[in-house]
């Protein structure tokens, strides 16, 4: 059996711990404490490491990586479905529970949002309240609001 490998990668907004091995990421999480970045990446994280450098670049908008979080059969289910909600845009819990067929599930979908082990690349910063506050974010809803605003900065305004 293998073990999951650890690395650390420093982001604009905190330092990200990756978890995974063969079988895809497990975990990515956002530490405040600040611990540097690893210089050694295992080989099972390094597409992981390079996708996420891309998108805080803002050159990736998408992620093309294995995943297995690990959850009940619901939570997965809520997770696949955040991963439907488009770079830039949002959706807010109550679109969320439609989506996966029960509105009124809308507590449940949330918890299960709370509970997202692997953090940007299942995108629940992406989920907002219906009247479009930002709600609950277990990385700090700053992040939450600063991941919203990299994906859709303000247009510029032109001075003509």
């Amino acid at each position: 059996m293998e073990f999951e490998k650890v690395t650390y990668y420093k982001t604009p907004i905190g330092t990200a711990r990756i978890v995974g091995d063969e079988e895809g990421i497990s975990s990515i999480s956002v530490i405040d404490n600040d611990t540097e970045g690893s210089t050694h990446i295992p080989t099972c994280l390094q597409e992981c490491v390079k996708q996420l450098d891309e998108y805080f670049k803002g050159t990736r908008t998408t992620f093309n990586l294995k995943l297995n979080p690990q959850g009940t059969e619901f939570q997965k289910q809520v997770w696949r479905s955040l991963q439907l909600i488009p770079y830039g845009k949002t959706w807010s819990y109550l679109q969320q529970s439609e989506e996966l067929g029960d509105p009124s599930a809308i507590r449940a979908v949330a918890h299960a949002n709370a509970k997202n082990p692997i953090w940007i690349i299942i995108p629940c910063h992406r989920v907002i309240g219906s009247d479009g506050s930002l709600t609950g974010y277990a990385g700090g809803l700053w992040r939450k609001r600063w991941l919203l605003e990299h994906e859709n900065p303000p247009s510029q305004q032109s001075l003509f």
